[in-house]
C-alpha cells in the first residue's frame, strides 16, 4: 500500500471515529550514503609524501590507472589535458591527480616520464602495493592484474575521474568517454 493511500485511509478513520485529524509524518531515513575517499599517504613524481590534506583547499579531479594502459589512461589523460587548455587560468585552481593501480612497474620517475606527455598540472602518485590497495578501498576502486602470455600482465581497472570539492568531499564522476563539451562542464562546475 502506497504512504499517500495509508495517510488517506488513517485520516478517514480519525474522522469517521470523531477523533481529529492530526499530520503526522514518518518519513524514512535518508539512504545511506556512500563514503568515497580517505586517508592515504603516497609518494609524487618527485618523491615528496602526499597525503589526502595535501589535496585540500582546491577541488580535485583524480583518476586511477596505469602507464602500460593501452587505452583507457592516455585517452583520459588526452581529455583531462584538453580539459584543462579550455579552463585557461581556472586550471590552476584545480588538484588533478593520477594515482597508479599498478605500483610494481609505476615507480615515481616512470609516472614522471609517462606524465611528461600530458598536461604538466597532472600529479602522479605511486606507493607500494598495500598503499595502493589502501586508497582503492577507501576511494571504491577497481583493479586486478590480468596475466597475458609469458610474464606480462595488463590491470584491469575502474574508468572514471572522480570530483572532489575543496574540503575532499565527494561531487560526482565524469564518466569515460564522457563528451568534451561536458567534461569541460563538469570541471567548471566544480570549479565555480
Amino acid at each position: 500500500m502506497s504512504r499517500r493511500l495509508s495517510f488517506v485511509l488513517v485520516g478517514a478513520l480519525c474522522l469517521l471515529a470523531g477523533g481529529a485529524l492530526t499530520a503526522r509524518y514518518w518519513l524514512p531515513a535518508p539512504p545511506s550514503v556512500t563514503r568515497l575517499g580517505g586517508a592515504f599517504s603516497l609518494t609524487d613524481t618527485r618523491g615528496r609524501t602526499i597525503t589526502e590534506r595535501s589535496l585540500l583547499g582546491r577541488p580535485t579531479a583524480i583518476f586511477f590507472g596505469f602507464t602500460f594502459c593501452p587505452e583507457v589512461c592516455p585517452t583520459t589523460l588526452t581529455e583531462m589535458t584538453a580539459a584543462l587548455k579550455d579552463l585557461g587560468p581556472d586550471a590552476d585552481k584545480l588538484n588533478v591527480v593520477f594515482v597508479t593501480v599498478d605500483p610494481e612497474r609505476d615507480t615515481p620517475a616512470a609516472l614522471s616520464l609517462y606524465l611528461s606527455n600530458f598536461d604538466r598540472r597532472i600529479q602522479g602518485l605511486s606507493g607500494s602495493p598495500d598503499a595502493v590497495s589502501r586508497i582503492a578501498k577507501a576511494y571504491r576502486i577497481y583493479y586486478r592484474k590480468v596475466p597475458l602470455e609469458g610474464k606480462d600482465y595488463t590491470i584491469d581497472h575502474s574508468s572514471s575521474v572522480y570530483l572532489f570539492d575543496s574540503q575532499g568531499r565527494f561531487v560526482e564522476p565524469i564518466g569515460y568517454g564522457t563528451p568534451h563539451d561536458r567534461f569541460v562542464a563538469q570541471l567548471k562546475k566544480l570549479l565555480a
